[in-house]
């Protein structure tokens, strides 16, 4: 008990964050609605109040998404390994700059971040202001919807996982020479 009431004076007094910002605390994510000398009262995106004692917001990791004006969002897309990825990139930072809610400075970078199974993934980045949940969701759902427009309209490929599956009667006289195939049959000795 003691620990809480301290802690809540700590938080008070320090205000690492404030009423009406946007917090993730451990598993809790929402809005602070209330901090007390006990605990904080978070209401959640889905509109739930949880009751986070003040010492587990004092003594561990707190992130408040609405501590500075802007903030970066990131989304992934895949294109083909055929595709050029320096055009895709222009397709991409040329689509960015007509949507609206995005902030023109810093600009939007388009990033290879990995050669995947299936495609040559792409990170999106790009900042808004403000930097609430609502606006990041909203945000990001106009960014790829525009992006796969842009990039199906330009001729991109747009790939998704698929996997081959071979059958083979597992004897030399149905199936043939095994010396010949190459899909996963041992080298016979």
């Amino acid at each position: 008990m003691f620990q809480n009431l301290l802690a809540g004076v700590l938080i008070l007094l320090t205000r690492p964050f404030r009423i009406g910002d946007q917090i993730v605390s451990e598993a809790h994510e929402g809005e602070v609605e209330d901090i007390q000398v006990r605990a904080t009262l978070l209401r959640t995106y889905d509109n739930r109040r949880v009751v986070i004692p003040n010492s587990e917001l004092y003594t561990n990791r707190v992130t408040v998404n609405t501590a500075y004006t802007k903030r970066r969002l990131s989304v992934e897309v895949g294109i083909g390994y055929g595709d050029d990825i320096a055009a895709a990139r222009d397709t991409i930072r040329t689509t960015l700059q007509h949507l609206p809610d995005l902030v023109r400075e810093p600009e939007p970078a388009v990033l290879v971040t990995s050669l995947g199974d299936f495609a040559v993934l792409l990170e999106v980045r790009f900042w808004i202001d403000p930097p609430a949940r609502r606006e990041a969701v909203e945000t990001q759902d106009q960014v790829l919807e525009a992006i796969k427009i842009a990039l199906t309209d330009g001729g991109f490929d747009l790939p998704f996982p698929t996997q081959q599956v071979l059958l083979h009667d597992q004897t030399e006289d149905t199936d043939g020479n095994r010396l010949q195939q190459r899909e996963g049959w041992p080298p016979v000795a």
